[in-house]
């Protein structure tokens, strides 16, 4: 018996809703075809979805394995946490450290180290993690 479930009104309004956008967005992007260069943007698109199915998950995967058989039970919601903020911020800043919104004859385009600056944010969730870990650790031993 094939079962298809019925939707509501209010997905197909939002579904009608989430196309228009994307349809505004593929028109901006190809009337402003000179600033986004449509060319690059399916690359980086295309690369990233390939990027994202052939390397990022299974790295992902076999991380979460890894973690899951390595890392004591206490320890392994904290350093996942770490990870996966990590992994955000490294996703978020990938554009940035390969210099994509560069423009050539204007040096404020992309004006900082987004290298260093990426470090120093993972520092600071590695550090802050850790310190939320230890602070977590003591409060139990001083419970029992």
């Amino acid at each position: 018996m094939n079962t298809v479930p019925k939707r509501s009104p209010l997905f197909w309004i939002s579904a009608a809703a989430g196309w228009a956008l994307i349809g505004w967005g593929a028109r901006g992007v190809l009337h402003h075809h000179v600033d986004t260069r449509p060319g690059q943007l399916a690359r980086f698109l295309l690369g990233g979805a390939l990027a994202h199915d052939l390397l990022l998950a299974p790295v992902v995967l076999l991380t979460g394995v890894l973690l899951a058989r390595s890392v004591p039970g206490r320890w392994r919601a904290p350093i996942q946490a770490a990870l996966l903020i990590s992994g955000t911020l490294i996703l978020f800043a990938y554009p940035l450290l390969r210099g994509y919104g560069r423009v050539l004859r204007n040096p404020t385009s992309l004006p900082h180290n987004y290298s260093a600056n990426l470090l120093v944010v993972i520092a600071a969730v590695v550090v802050g993690t850790a310190a939320v870990t230890l602070i977590n650790a003591t409060r139990r031993r001083h419970v029992k």
